[in-house]
């Protein structure tokens, strides 16, 4: 079973190696949104520093929504999502697995683009721990609950316009406690509540998640 599940995982990778698509541009949508504020705001180092925690995170938010429509849209439109549900693997794994890929192929890569981002947005140096230990379970709870979100609208009619109102409503905590932390570390403030916060999220996301996700695949391939 387990080697089951890390064939889906290397499978997924493969294929966004080979079409790296997805993963480019919501990599160019979360810079270059983020690069707009500035513009937008001003070039006031005290406001872009203070809005920067709040920047980051939506931007990551919204980045990490663009391969959400693909994530089980693909496999539905030639098939092969049938195949996996018959490999012997239940529903939940399968969608796990699937959830495990876009983290690695989205999340990943704006964890590393967040960076530069912070320091474009002056964000102080001592805060960039508190900013990355949040974007880790932030970003993994992202595609638990959009994971989860594209299997429900899975073969619906206008899937890609249900599936951002189904996402947003659910990670509104996660947007809001992880700029909090990183808001906090800026200020000299204790970030660890706002961490265990995000980690509670993120252990309450892991079982229930990928069990709604199955159910939706099923429904999706019956």
């Amino acid at each position: 079973m387990m080697r089951l599940f890390l064939g889906i995982i290397g499978r997924d990778l493969r294929l966004a190696l080979r079409h790296g698509a997805d993963t480019l541009g919501a990599v160019l949508f979360f810079i270059l949104a983020g690069a707009l504020f500035p513009l937008a705001l001003g070039p006031s180092p005290e406001l872009l520093r203070r809005m920067a925690p709040g920047v980051i995170w939506v931007c990551a938010l919204l980045a990490a929504l663009l391969p959400l429509d693909r994530l089980f849209g693909s496999e539905l439109e030639d098939g092969s999502l049938d195949h996996l549900l018959l490999t012997g693997l239940p529903p939940a794994l399968v969608a796990l697995a699937k959830m495990a890929a876009h983290w690695l192929t989205t999340g990943l890569p704006l964890l590393i683009a967040a960076v530069p981002m912070a320091i474009m947005l002056d964000m102080p140096s001592h805060a960039f721990p508190a900013l990355m230990a949040g974007l880790i379970p932030g970003t993994m709870a992202l595609s638990l609950f959009g994971g989860m979100a594209a299997s429900i609208v899975l073969g619906a009619r206008r899937g890609g316009v249900l599936l951002p109102l189904l996402v947003l409503p659910l990670v509104t905590p996660v947007l809001i406690f992880g700029a909090a932390a990183v808001d906090s570390a800026r200020i000299g403030l204790a970030w660890a509540p706002d961490m265990e916060l995000l980690l509670a999220i993120l252990a309450g996301a892991f079982p229930l998640c990928p069990l709604a996700a199955g159910a939706g695949l099923r429904a999706a391939a019956e």
